[in-house]
Order: structure tokens, then C-alpha cells, then sequence
């Protein structure tokens, strides 16, 4: 599949980029009309998808993106924060935008800035200006072909590391992270000429079993080592020896990851962002980080692990995803797709989840639906706590507040085709008593900037219902009744096994039971979704769905909107999410989600800001909240510091950025939550 990358004349005087595949835009407005003509990539120093030629002499940005300039060498000259005016000799000047598609503006002429809290003004004294565009979105170059055999599947696993853009401390940026090369089970072991495992000089030795290959991955993954059969656990880099008899391995292994991660995202500030890092000031480590990120990873490694790992866990970001796998070789195909988000890899530890583990009443009908009248073992089960932000279960049985890891959904993701035009939205209501779920509607319209195109359906007949399902949408959120027959219509029921294809990546089901008719659009050709496993409560229901409709509609992912939405019902312990828990309907503004944590304090108030990954904004990015009292950046995902900020300070930030409130541990959809 090629990126599709497309520049368009705005009505109201700007240029739009638009990423098709990912469902992606951005505006530049250059208050005057623009006429996009085709240019050359290689005129840009980071690489760009596609380029084009606009004569403006004025560009205007939405200071919520990062911006920076550069020189034609890709050092930082400028960073642009809210209180600059000043003014650029003459010279060739790469403008970098970190908005939901990654854009480069090529200068050549004078150049002056000025930015306020809200705006970026840019002024040329040429009118001829380049701009190129990269997406985030990454497919894998190619496919690995392994055998079940333990030391086949760790040669595969190895080559996973061809996807990483470079073996420097920037691999610690998601965008430097290529998706790797998706594995399949066959007779041989195959590895494509195209794929090239990272040089990097280190070796994983590790006992043959699956068990430790999948562990291991994400690490092998991340350093560009080798994973090679040995008695014993450990990585060798020139002459560096670690082991892992301290710990048990998978405890080890998941240390030494987010300790070189984290100890990389430090280093890099050496690099192309010169920024103030928030948690580099906090560690107050005796590292010479200059002298560090001159050093190959052979050598940063030794130096990185001497440093003990209680000094920085405090500071380390809330890592994004755990993934259960079991030790089979039909898992090897997920692994690629764990690694992608630099999730971490256990095998399943849990216990039998019985009705007393939710509250029987509405428990009971699913069990029994399951289970019959025999002994057989519980159908749910709880898996062992984490401290990550999601848990896939990629393995038997439903898992409780945990999402149902789906192979199926990740190679959906893989081959859905480009798409121009607004975001399709379709709400169906199927059940008279929840009509005041016209709420839902307003919450997705909520968003004048984004082109959505929001159809709400009502009492739907089982033909009309299927035209929708199989309808080329972008998102579908349904209301009403699913039993074991399927959807139930006013003239009978439409199971979703009898669909010819499933025309939408992410849905909602807000209905009783609707866990199987979730999967079958999972199978079907969808990529994630939220559905339910037991009867739940009508007023509950629309509660959550509603707050679902909210958080989905800011740009949060399946995972964070149904984790915050849980909280505001009775029912929502009720709700999973099938498939791919990183999937989402629109962009966010900011780059990754956030969520506002408000507590009065006296006459001021205590706001603490809490991100979350994003598509564009996985592990590794950072964040500069645009708050007065703050000058620093921090990485992304997890908790910033709490800042003390007046009555007025507060709603113009909230007024500015859109976020959605948590005050005293409940979400607040008032336009004034204080």
C-alpha cells in the first residue's frame, strides 16, 4: 500500500495537507488564496513523502504544534516559543511543524517570526515557498516466513530490528521507529533480501523456547541485537556482559527496556531538539550526556545500566502497552505488531473471573450463555496487574479490563485503502427508549475545524441495517438491543456473520451481549472496537456512551476513551475493547491526547495534566504545555507536574485547548467545569 498524501486549495485562504491512509489534516493558512504546484522531495534535509511549490508571503500557524527552524544542515537554530519577534538573515531555512502530519517548509530569503500564545506569524521576503509533508503512518516493507522451530523464530525475530531509522539514542522517537516486517508461520525459514537486521554489534543470547523469544522481542527489537541460542540469558556488546539471574527474566528484561528508553530520551537532548527536558533536570544524574550521545550503543549501554534502576523509575514514562502472549507458534504473527508500539511482552499469569468478580446480576446471563450447565473453567479471566496503560490479551478467554487482542484486527489495519473527504460517522439507534442518545450526534459534531460527516439512523430495518455495516465509513456507534441472534431490527435480527465485508476500522456497541457480534466485525474487516460481554443498564449505557462519543471525537484511542469513560457508570466494568486498542476515529489537536486534572485549592487551583499515546504520539514524544509558568518539555505518555494557576488561567487554557476535565474524579462536559 503507498502513502497517499494530497495538497489542496482551503476555500478560506491557506493550503490543506491531507493524509489519506491515515485519516489526517492539517491547514496552513497563508491569507491569500494558494495555488499548489508539484515540487522536488530531495530539496527538504529530513525526508518528505510529497512536496509542492506555493507562492505566499505571509504563513500563519496554530501555536499547538511544535515548531522549530533549522539550518540546511538540520541543526536547530530557533525554537519557536510564544513570546518571539525576531527577524533571520537571509539564508535557506527548514521549517518544521510537528502537527497531526509531520510538515517541512523550505525557505530561501529572509525570515522573520513572531508568535503569541496563540499564533505563529511567519514573514518572507520571498513569495516562492516549499512545502513537503511526511506521514506517520508505517507499513511494514516486507514479510518473514518462520518455521514453529525455537531457533528459527529467534533468526525472525532478530531482522525485526530492520525497521529502526537509525541505532542512535533518536530511535527513542516513535517517528525514527519503523513498523517492522510482519512474520508468518511456514514450512521454512525465509527472510527477504530487503530486510536487513540493525548493526549494532550487540547479541541476545537466550535459551531455545518460544517463551523467551517472545519475551525477549521488544528489547532485541529496540538495541538491534542479534538473538542467538545460549545457556543462560544475557546480552553481550563488546566485551559488556549482563545478565539476568537477579531478577526473574521477563522482570529484566522489561527494566533494562524502559531504562535504556528512558536513559535515550535524555541523551537525545544532546541531538536535534535541544530542549529543557522536565525529567532529565529531575533524574540529576552524573552522566555526561554530551560525551554519551557521541558514543555507539555498544558503549552507551554499560553506561546506561551502571546507573541504579530505583534512581529513575519515579521519572520513567507510563509505559503503553503490555501484551500477554501465549508460548505458541501461531503468536509469532503478533509479535511485530506488540513491537511496533514498543510494548512489553509476558506470558499469561491470571485467575478464573467469577460472577462475585463483577456483580452477578449481570453477570450471570453471559455465563450461563457460555458455559451451559456444565463445570467447565469460568469463560472470563483477570489478568496479572500492570502498571501500563493497556494490557492486551493475546491468548484464550475474555479478559477483564483488558483488551481482547484480535490477530485478525492488526492485519485489517494493515490493508485499509486511502480515503479522501470528511470523516463518515454513522450513528444507528435501534431502540425507541434510548433516543435521547441524540446527545451522541452533538458530542461528534462538537469539532467545527475536522470535516465530519455525522448521519444519525433510527428504527432501521435488517437490510437497511446491513447497507450501513457494510457501508465505507469511518466510524460506527450503535444503540439498541444484541442478543444471540444478532442485531435485533423491527423486523427481525442481522447477524454480522452474514455481512459480505465490514466497511468501518472503529465502532461503538452500545447494546446488551454484544461481545460476538464485536468479534465477527473484527473478523469481517474492522480494526477495534468497544462492546459489551453481560445486560447492562439503559441509563448507564447512555452515560458512557455518551462520554465514549466525547473523548473519541478529541482524537483519544479506543483504550484511554473506554479506560476514562468507565468511571462515569455503573456499567462501564462491563465494556471491552475487541482488537486493536490503539485505534481512533480523529486527530488531535495536541498530537497525543490529554486529559485536565482539576482540584480547588483555596482561591487558585491545582491542574495536572495527564497524556496519553497517540498514532502521531507514541512512547518517545514529547510535550510542551503552553501554561505561563512552565518552560520545560516532558515525555510522553503519563503525568506531568502539577501547576498552581488562577481561576482565569485556567479557563483561558481550557478555552484554548479543548481538553476534557476530571474535577474531584468525575468528567466534566461543562463549557465552565470550575
Amino acid at each position: 500500500m503507498n502513502i497517499v498524501l494530497t495538497f489542496e486549495s482551503h476555500p478560506n485562504s491557506g493550503l490543506t495537507i491531507v493524509d489519506t491512509i491515515e485519516r489526517r489534516r492539517y491547514v496552513l493558512d497563508t491569507s491569500t488564496l494558494v495555488d499548489p504546484e508539484p515540487a522536488d522531495e530531495d530539496q527538504f534535509y529530513f525526508p518528505v513523502d510529497r512536496a509542492v511549490r506555493i507562492s505566499t508571503k505571509q504563513l500563519n500557524l496554530d501555536h499547538r504544534a511544535d515548531t522549530f527552524i533549522r539550518n540546511t544542515r538540520g541543526e536547530l537554530l530557533l525554537e519557536v516559543d510564544p513570546d518571539i519577534d525576531t527577524e533571520l538573515a537571509s539564508g535557506t531555512y527548514y521549517i518544521e511543524v510537528n502537527a497531526p502530519v509531520k510538515v517541512y517548509l523550505r525557505v530561501d530569503g529572509a525570515l522573520s517570526v513572531r508568535a503569541t500564545m496563540e499564533r505563529v506569524v511567519f514573514e518572507f521576503d520571498t513569495s516562492t515557498v516549499l512545502v513537503g509533508a511526511r506521514s506517520y503512518h508505517h507499513h511494514p516493507a516486507a514479510t518473514v516466513t518462520t518455521t514453529a522451530d525455537p531457533k528459527d523464530v529467534l533468526t525472525a525475530l532478530s531482522v525485526l530490528s530492520s525497521a529502526l531509522k537509525t541505532t542512535t539514542c533518536e530511535r527513542s522517537y516513535p517517528t525514527l521507529r519503523g513498523h517492522p516486517p510482519t512474520i508468518e508461520l511456514g514450512d521454512e525459514l525465509q527472510i527477504p533480501d530487503e530486510i536487513t537486521r540493525a548493526q549494532t554489534g550487540i547479541r541476545f543470547e537466550l535459551p531455545l523456547s518460544l517463551q523467551m523469544a517472545y519475551v525477549a522481542a521488544p528489547l532485541a527489537y529496540y538495541l538491534g541485537a542479534e538473538m542467538v541460542p545460549g545457556d543462560s540469558p544475557r546480552l553481550v556488546a563488546d566485551g559488556f556482559e549482563y545478565g539476568f539471574s537477579n531478577t526473574t527474566v521477563e522482570q529484566g528484561i522489561e527494566r533494562v527496556l524502559k531504562q535504556t528508553f528512558f536513559l535515550d530520551c535524555l541523551t537525545r537532548t544532546e541531538g536535534y531538539y535541544q530542549v529543557d527536558l522536565y525529567e532529565r533536570e529531575q533524574a540529576d544524574l552524573e552522566l555526561d550526556f554530551e560525551e554519551l550521545y557521541e558514543m555507539p550503543i555498544t558503549e552507551q549501554l554499560p553506561a546506561y545500566l551502571s546507573v541504579p534502576f530505583d534512581r529513575i523509575e519515579p521519572l520513567l514514562p507510563q509505559w503503553p502497552l503490555t501484551a500477554h502472549v501465549s508460548p505458541t507458534p501461531e503468536q509469532v504473527t503478533a509479535i511485530p505488531f506488540i513491537v511496533h508500539d514498543l510494548g512489553l511482552i509476558r506470558m499469561p499469569q491470571s485467575s478464573p473471573a467469577s460472577a462475585d468478580d463483577i456483580a452477578s446480576f449481570v453477570l450471570e446471563s453471559f455465563l450461563g450463555r457460555t458455559r451451559g450447565e456444565s463445570d467447565e473453567s469460568p469463560t472470563f479471566v483477570r489478568p496479572e496487574p500492570t502498571d501500563s496503560l493497556e494490557q492486551a490479551w493475546f491468548t484464550d478467554h475474555v479478559p477483564l479490563n483488558a483488551t481482547k487482542a484480535l490477530p485478525q484486527a492488526f492485519r485489517n489495519k494493515l490493508e485499509r485503502e486511502p480515503k479522501t473527504g470528511a470523516i463518515d460517522i454513522s450513528v444507528v439507534c435501534n431502540d425507541a427508549e434510548m433516543a435521547a442518545d441524540e446527545q451522541v450526534e452533538q458530542a461528534y459534531r462538537s469539532r467545527d475545524e475536522l470535516a465530519l460527516d455525522v448521519t444519525t439512523h433510527y428504527d432501521l430495518s435488517t437490510t437497511e441495517l446491513r447497507t450501513v455495516l457494510e457501508s465505507d465509513l469511518d466510524f460506527f456507534h450503535y444503540v439498541g438491543h444484541i442478543d444471540g441472534n444478532g442485531f435485533r431490527c423491527h423486523d427481525g435480527w442481522l447477524d454480522a456473520t452474514t455481512l459480505t465485508s465490514v466497511g468501518f476500522p472503529t465502532f461503538l456497541l452500545n447494546a446488551c451481549q454484544s461481545y460476538d457480534q464485536g468479534v465477527e466485525l473484527i473478523e469481517g474487516g474492522a480494526v477495534g472496537g468497544v462492546v459489551t460481554f453481560s445486560e447492562v443498564v439503559d441509563d448507564g449505557a447512555a452515560r458512557l456512551g455518551y462520554s465514549m462519543a466525547r473523548l473519541l471525537n478529541l482524537g483519544f484511542p479506543l483504550r484511554v476513551a473506554l479506560a476514562l469513560a468507565r468511571r462515569e457508570s455503573i456499567v462501564g466494568s462491563h465494556y471491552i475493547v475487541i482488537g486493536d486498542g490503539s485505534a481512533d476515529v480523529v486527530q488531535v489537536d495536541l498530537g497525543v491526547p490529554m486529559i485536565c486534572d482539576i482540584e480547588p485549592t483555596g482561591e487558585r487551583y491545582d491542574v495536572t495534566l495527564l497524556t496519553y499515546p497517540s498514532r502521531e504520539g507514541k512512547i518517545g514524544t514529547m510535550v510542551d504545555p503552553l501554561i505561563e509558568t512552565n518552560d520545560h518539555y516532558f515525555l510522553v505518555p503519563g503525568s506531568l507536574r502539577t501547576f498552581r494557576l488562577s481561576a482565569e488561567a485556567v479557563r483561558n487554557y481550557l478555552l484554548w485547548y479543548q481538553l476534557p476535565v476530571r474535577k474531584e474524579g468525575q468528567l466534566i462536559w461543562d463549557d465552565d467545569p470550575l
